[in-house]
């Protein structure tokens, strides 16, 4: 049964068992023998319905249900960033997932926030378990077990209909599951402005067994000078005061050093970059979505971080919180900061889970 999980290249020549199955828009319900019998103008089966045709406002879309024991194995979703009527589409779709019939999601996140693209925008993302391609194509290939049932929905809380949304389910039907295996979870969080001396929150309130394997924080700059001298902090199984894991900075965390920095032109400039693990793909202080003749496109900096505990878990037996501080540094030394945070944090974990506090309102998700 363990076979189910061996991917990647090493575990190619074993013979797999189960049933490959996908859901789309062409076979909402991944039923065997059932795939692409849309009619189109080009005749039976030719493309009759590779997208569902619009989103309404207010709407939750089931994309998948799936009944049985198996693993999702692959998501793809693709979808306009913005429509005539506003232009953070990728904060206003909301993705929610569920597993074995519970009641309460084990991931909530704006859709674009789940593939590392914060603030309304999609950006090149490649990495192990998230690739973003052009134009907008996201993947993630983090393995989703279930034992019992499968579901999936995007609810549309934009102001009006959102058109042809792309997306695929690649998932596989087993007899069993191993009786010690965990559930994906995934929960957005936002502070608008962080409090000095007083730690962001990525995640807090996990009970139980599991494995920490993810963060993508989406990062606001609201004061000058270098921001990134925050330390990522690990409390585990009862910690309190101190935690058990405690990094040196932030850009140490996401895989960098030295604040990214390079020199052009005798200007210091941070350098962007994409690994399997972590990665800083987006950087931009330029509205790139609205053009107006009233105003210039000037915004406040946006940074986008990805760090992937795929071969480095941070494993807990009771209980788990991650934050990180906001402390920058200037010619004068290392100072408190306040500063806008996004974030999703991803973890594995056995069932049940203390439900999500509410997620926030569509307006106090929409970036600076």
């Amino acid at each position: 049964m363990y076979q189910t999980f061996m991917g990647g290249l090493a575990g190619l020549p074993l013979a797999k068992h189960g049933k490959s199955r996908a859901v789309n828009a062409e076979n909402p319900h991944g039923e065997k023998g059932k795939g692409g019998m849309a009619e189109s103008v080009l005749g039976p089966s030719r493309k009759g319905a590779p997208c569902i045709k619009g989103l309404i406002p207010g709407s939750v879309t089931t994309l998948a249900e799936i009944e049985g024991t198996g693993v999702s194995q692959h998501i793809w979703i693709t979808v306009t960033e913005h429509t005539d009527k506003d232009y953070y589409v990728l904060r206003d779709l909301v993705l929610r997932m569920y597993w074995d019939e519970e009641q309460e999601p084990s991931v909530e996140t704006p859709l674009g926030d789940f593939f590392c693209c914060g603030f309304g925008r999609g950006c090149i993302v490649n990495s192990l378990p998230v690739a973003v391609n052009p134009t907008r194509g996201m993947n993630c290939y983090f393995p989703m077990p279930f034992k019992k049932k499968a579901k999936i929905t995007i609810e549309n809380q934009h102001e009006c209909e959102v058109p042809a949304f792309f997306y695929q389910v690649d998932y596989c039907l087993t007899e069993e599951m191993p009786e010690d295996i965990t559930y994906f979870h995934a929960q957005w969080r936002r502070e608008r402005m962080t409090e000095k001396q007083k730690d962001y929150v990525i995640l807090d309130n996990v009970k139980g067994k599991g494995h920490y394997v993810g963060t993508y924080l989406a990062l606001t700059a609201l004061e000058r000078y270098w921001w990134g001298e925050g330390e990522i902090k690990f409390y585990l199984d009862g910690d309190h005061d101190y935690p058990t894991i405690c990094g040196t900075g932030t850009e140490d965390y996401f895989g960098g050093a030295w604040s990214f920095a390079g020199q052009i032109d005798g200007r210091t400039v941070e350098n962007t970059y994409n690994t399997p693990f972590m990665g800083y793909p987006y950087y931009s202080h330029h509205d790139e979505g609205i053009h107006n003749f009233y105003h210039n496109d000037d915004i406040l900096p946006q940074r986008g971080f990805y760090r992937w505990h795929i071969m480095d878990p941070v494993l807990f037996e009771e209980d788990l919180r991650v934050t990180i501080q906001q402390i920058g540094t200037c010619h004068k030394g290392n100072f408190e900061r306040q500063d806008d945070l996004s974030s999703v944090a991803y973890w594995y974990q056995c069932e049940p889970h203390i439900p999500f506090a509410p997620l926030l309102k569509k307006e106090d998700r929409w970036p600076r």
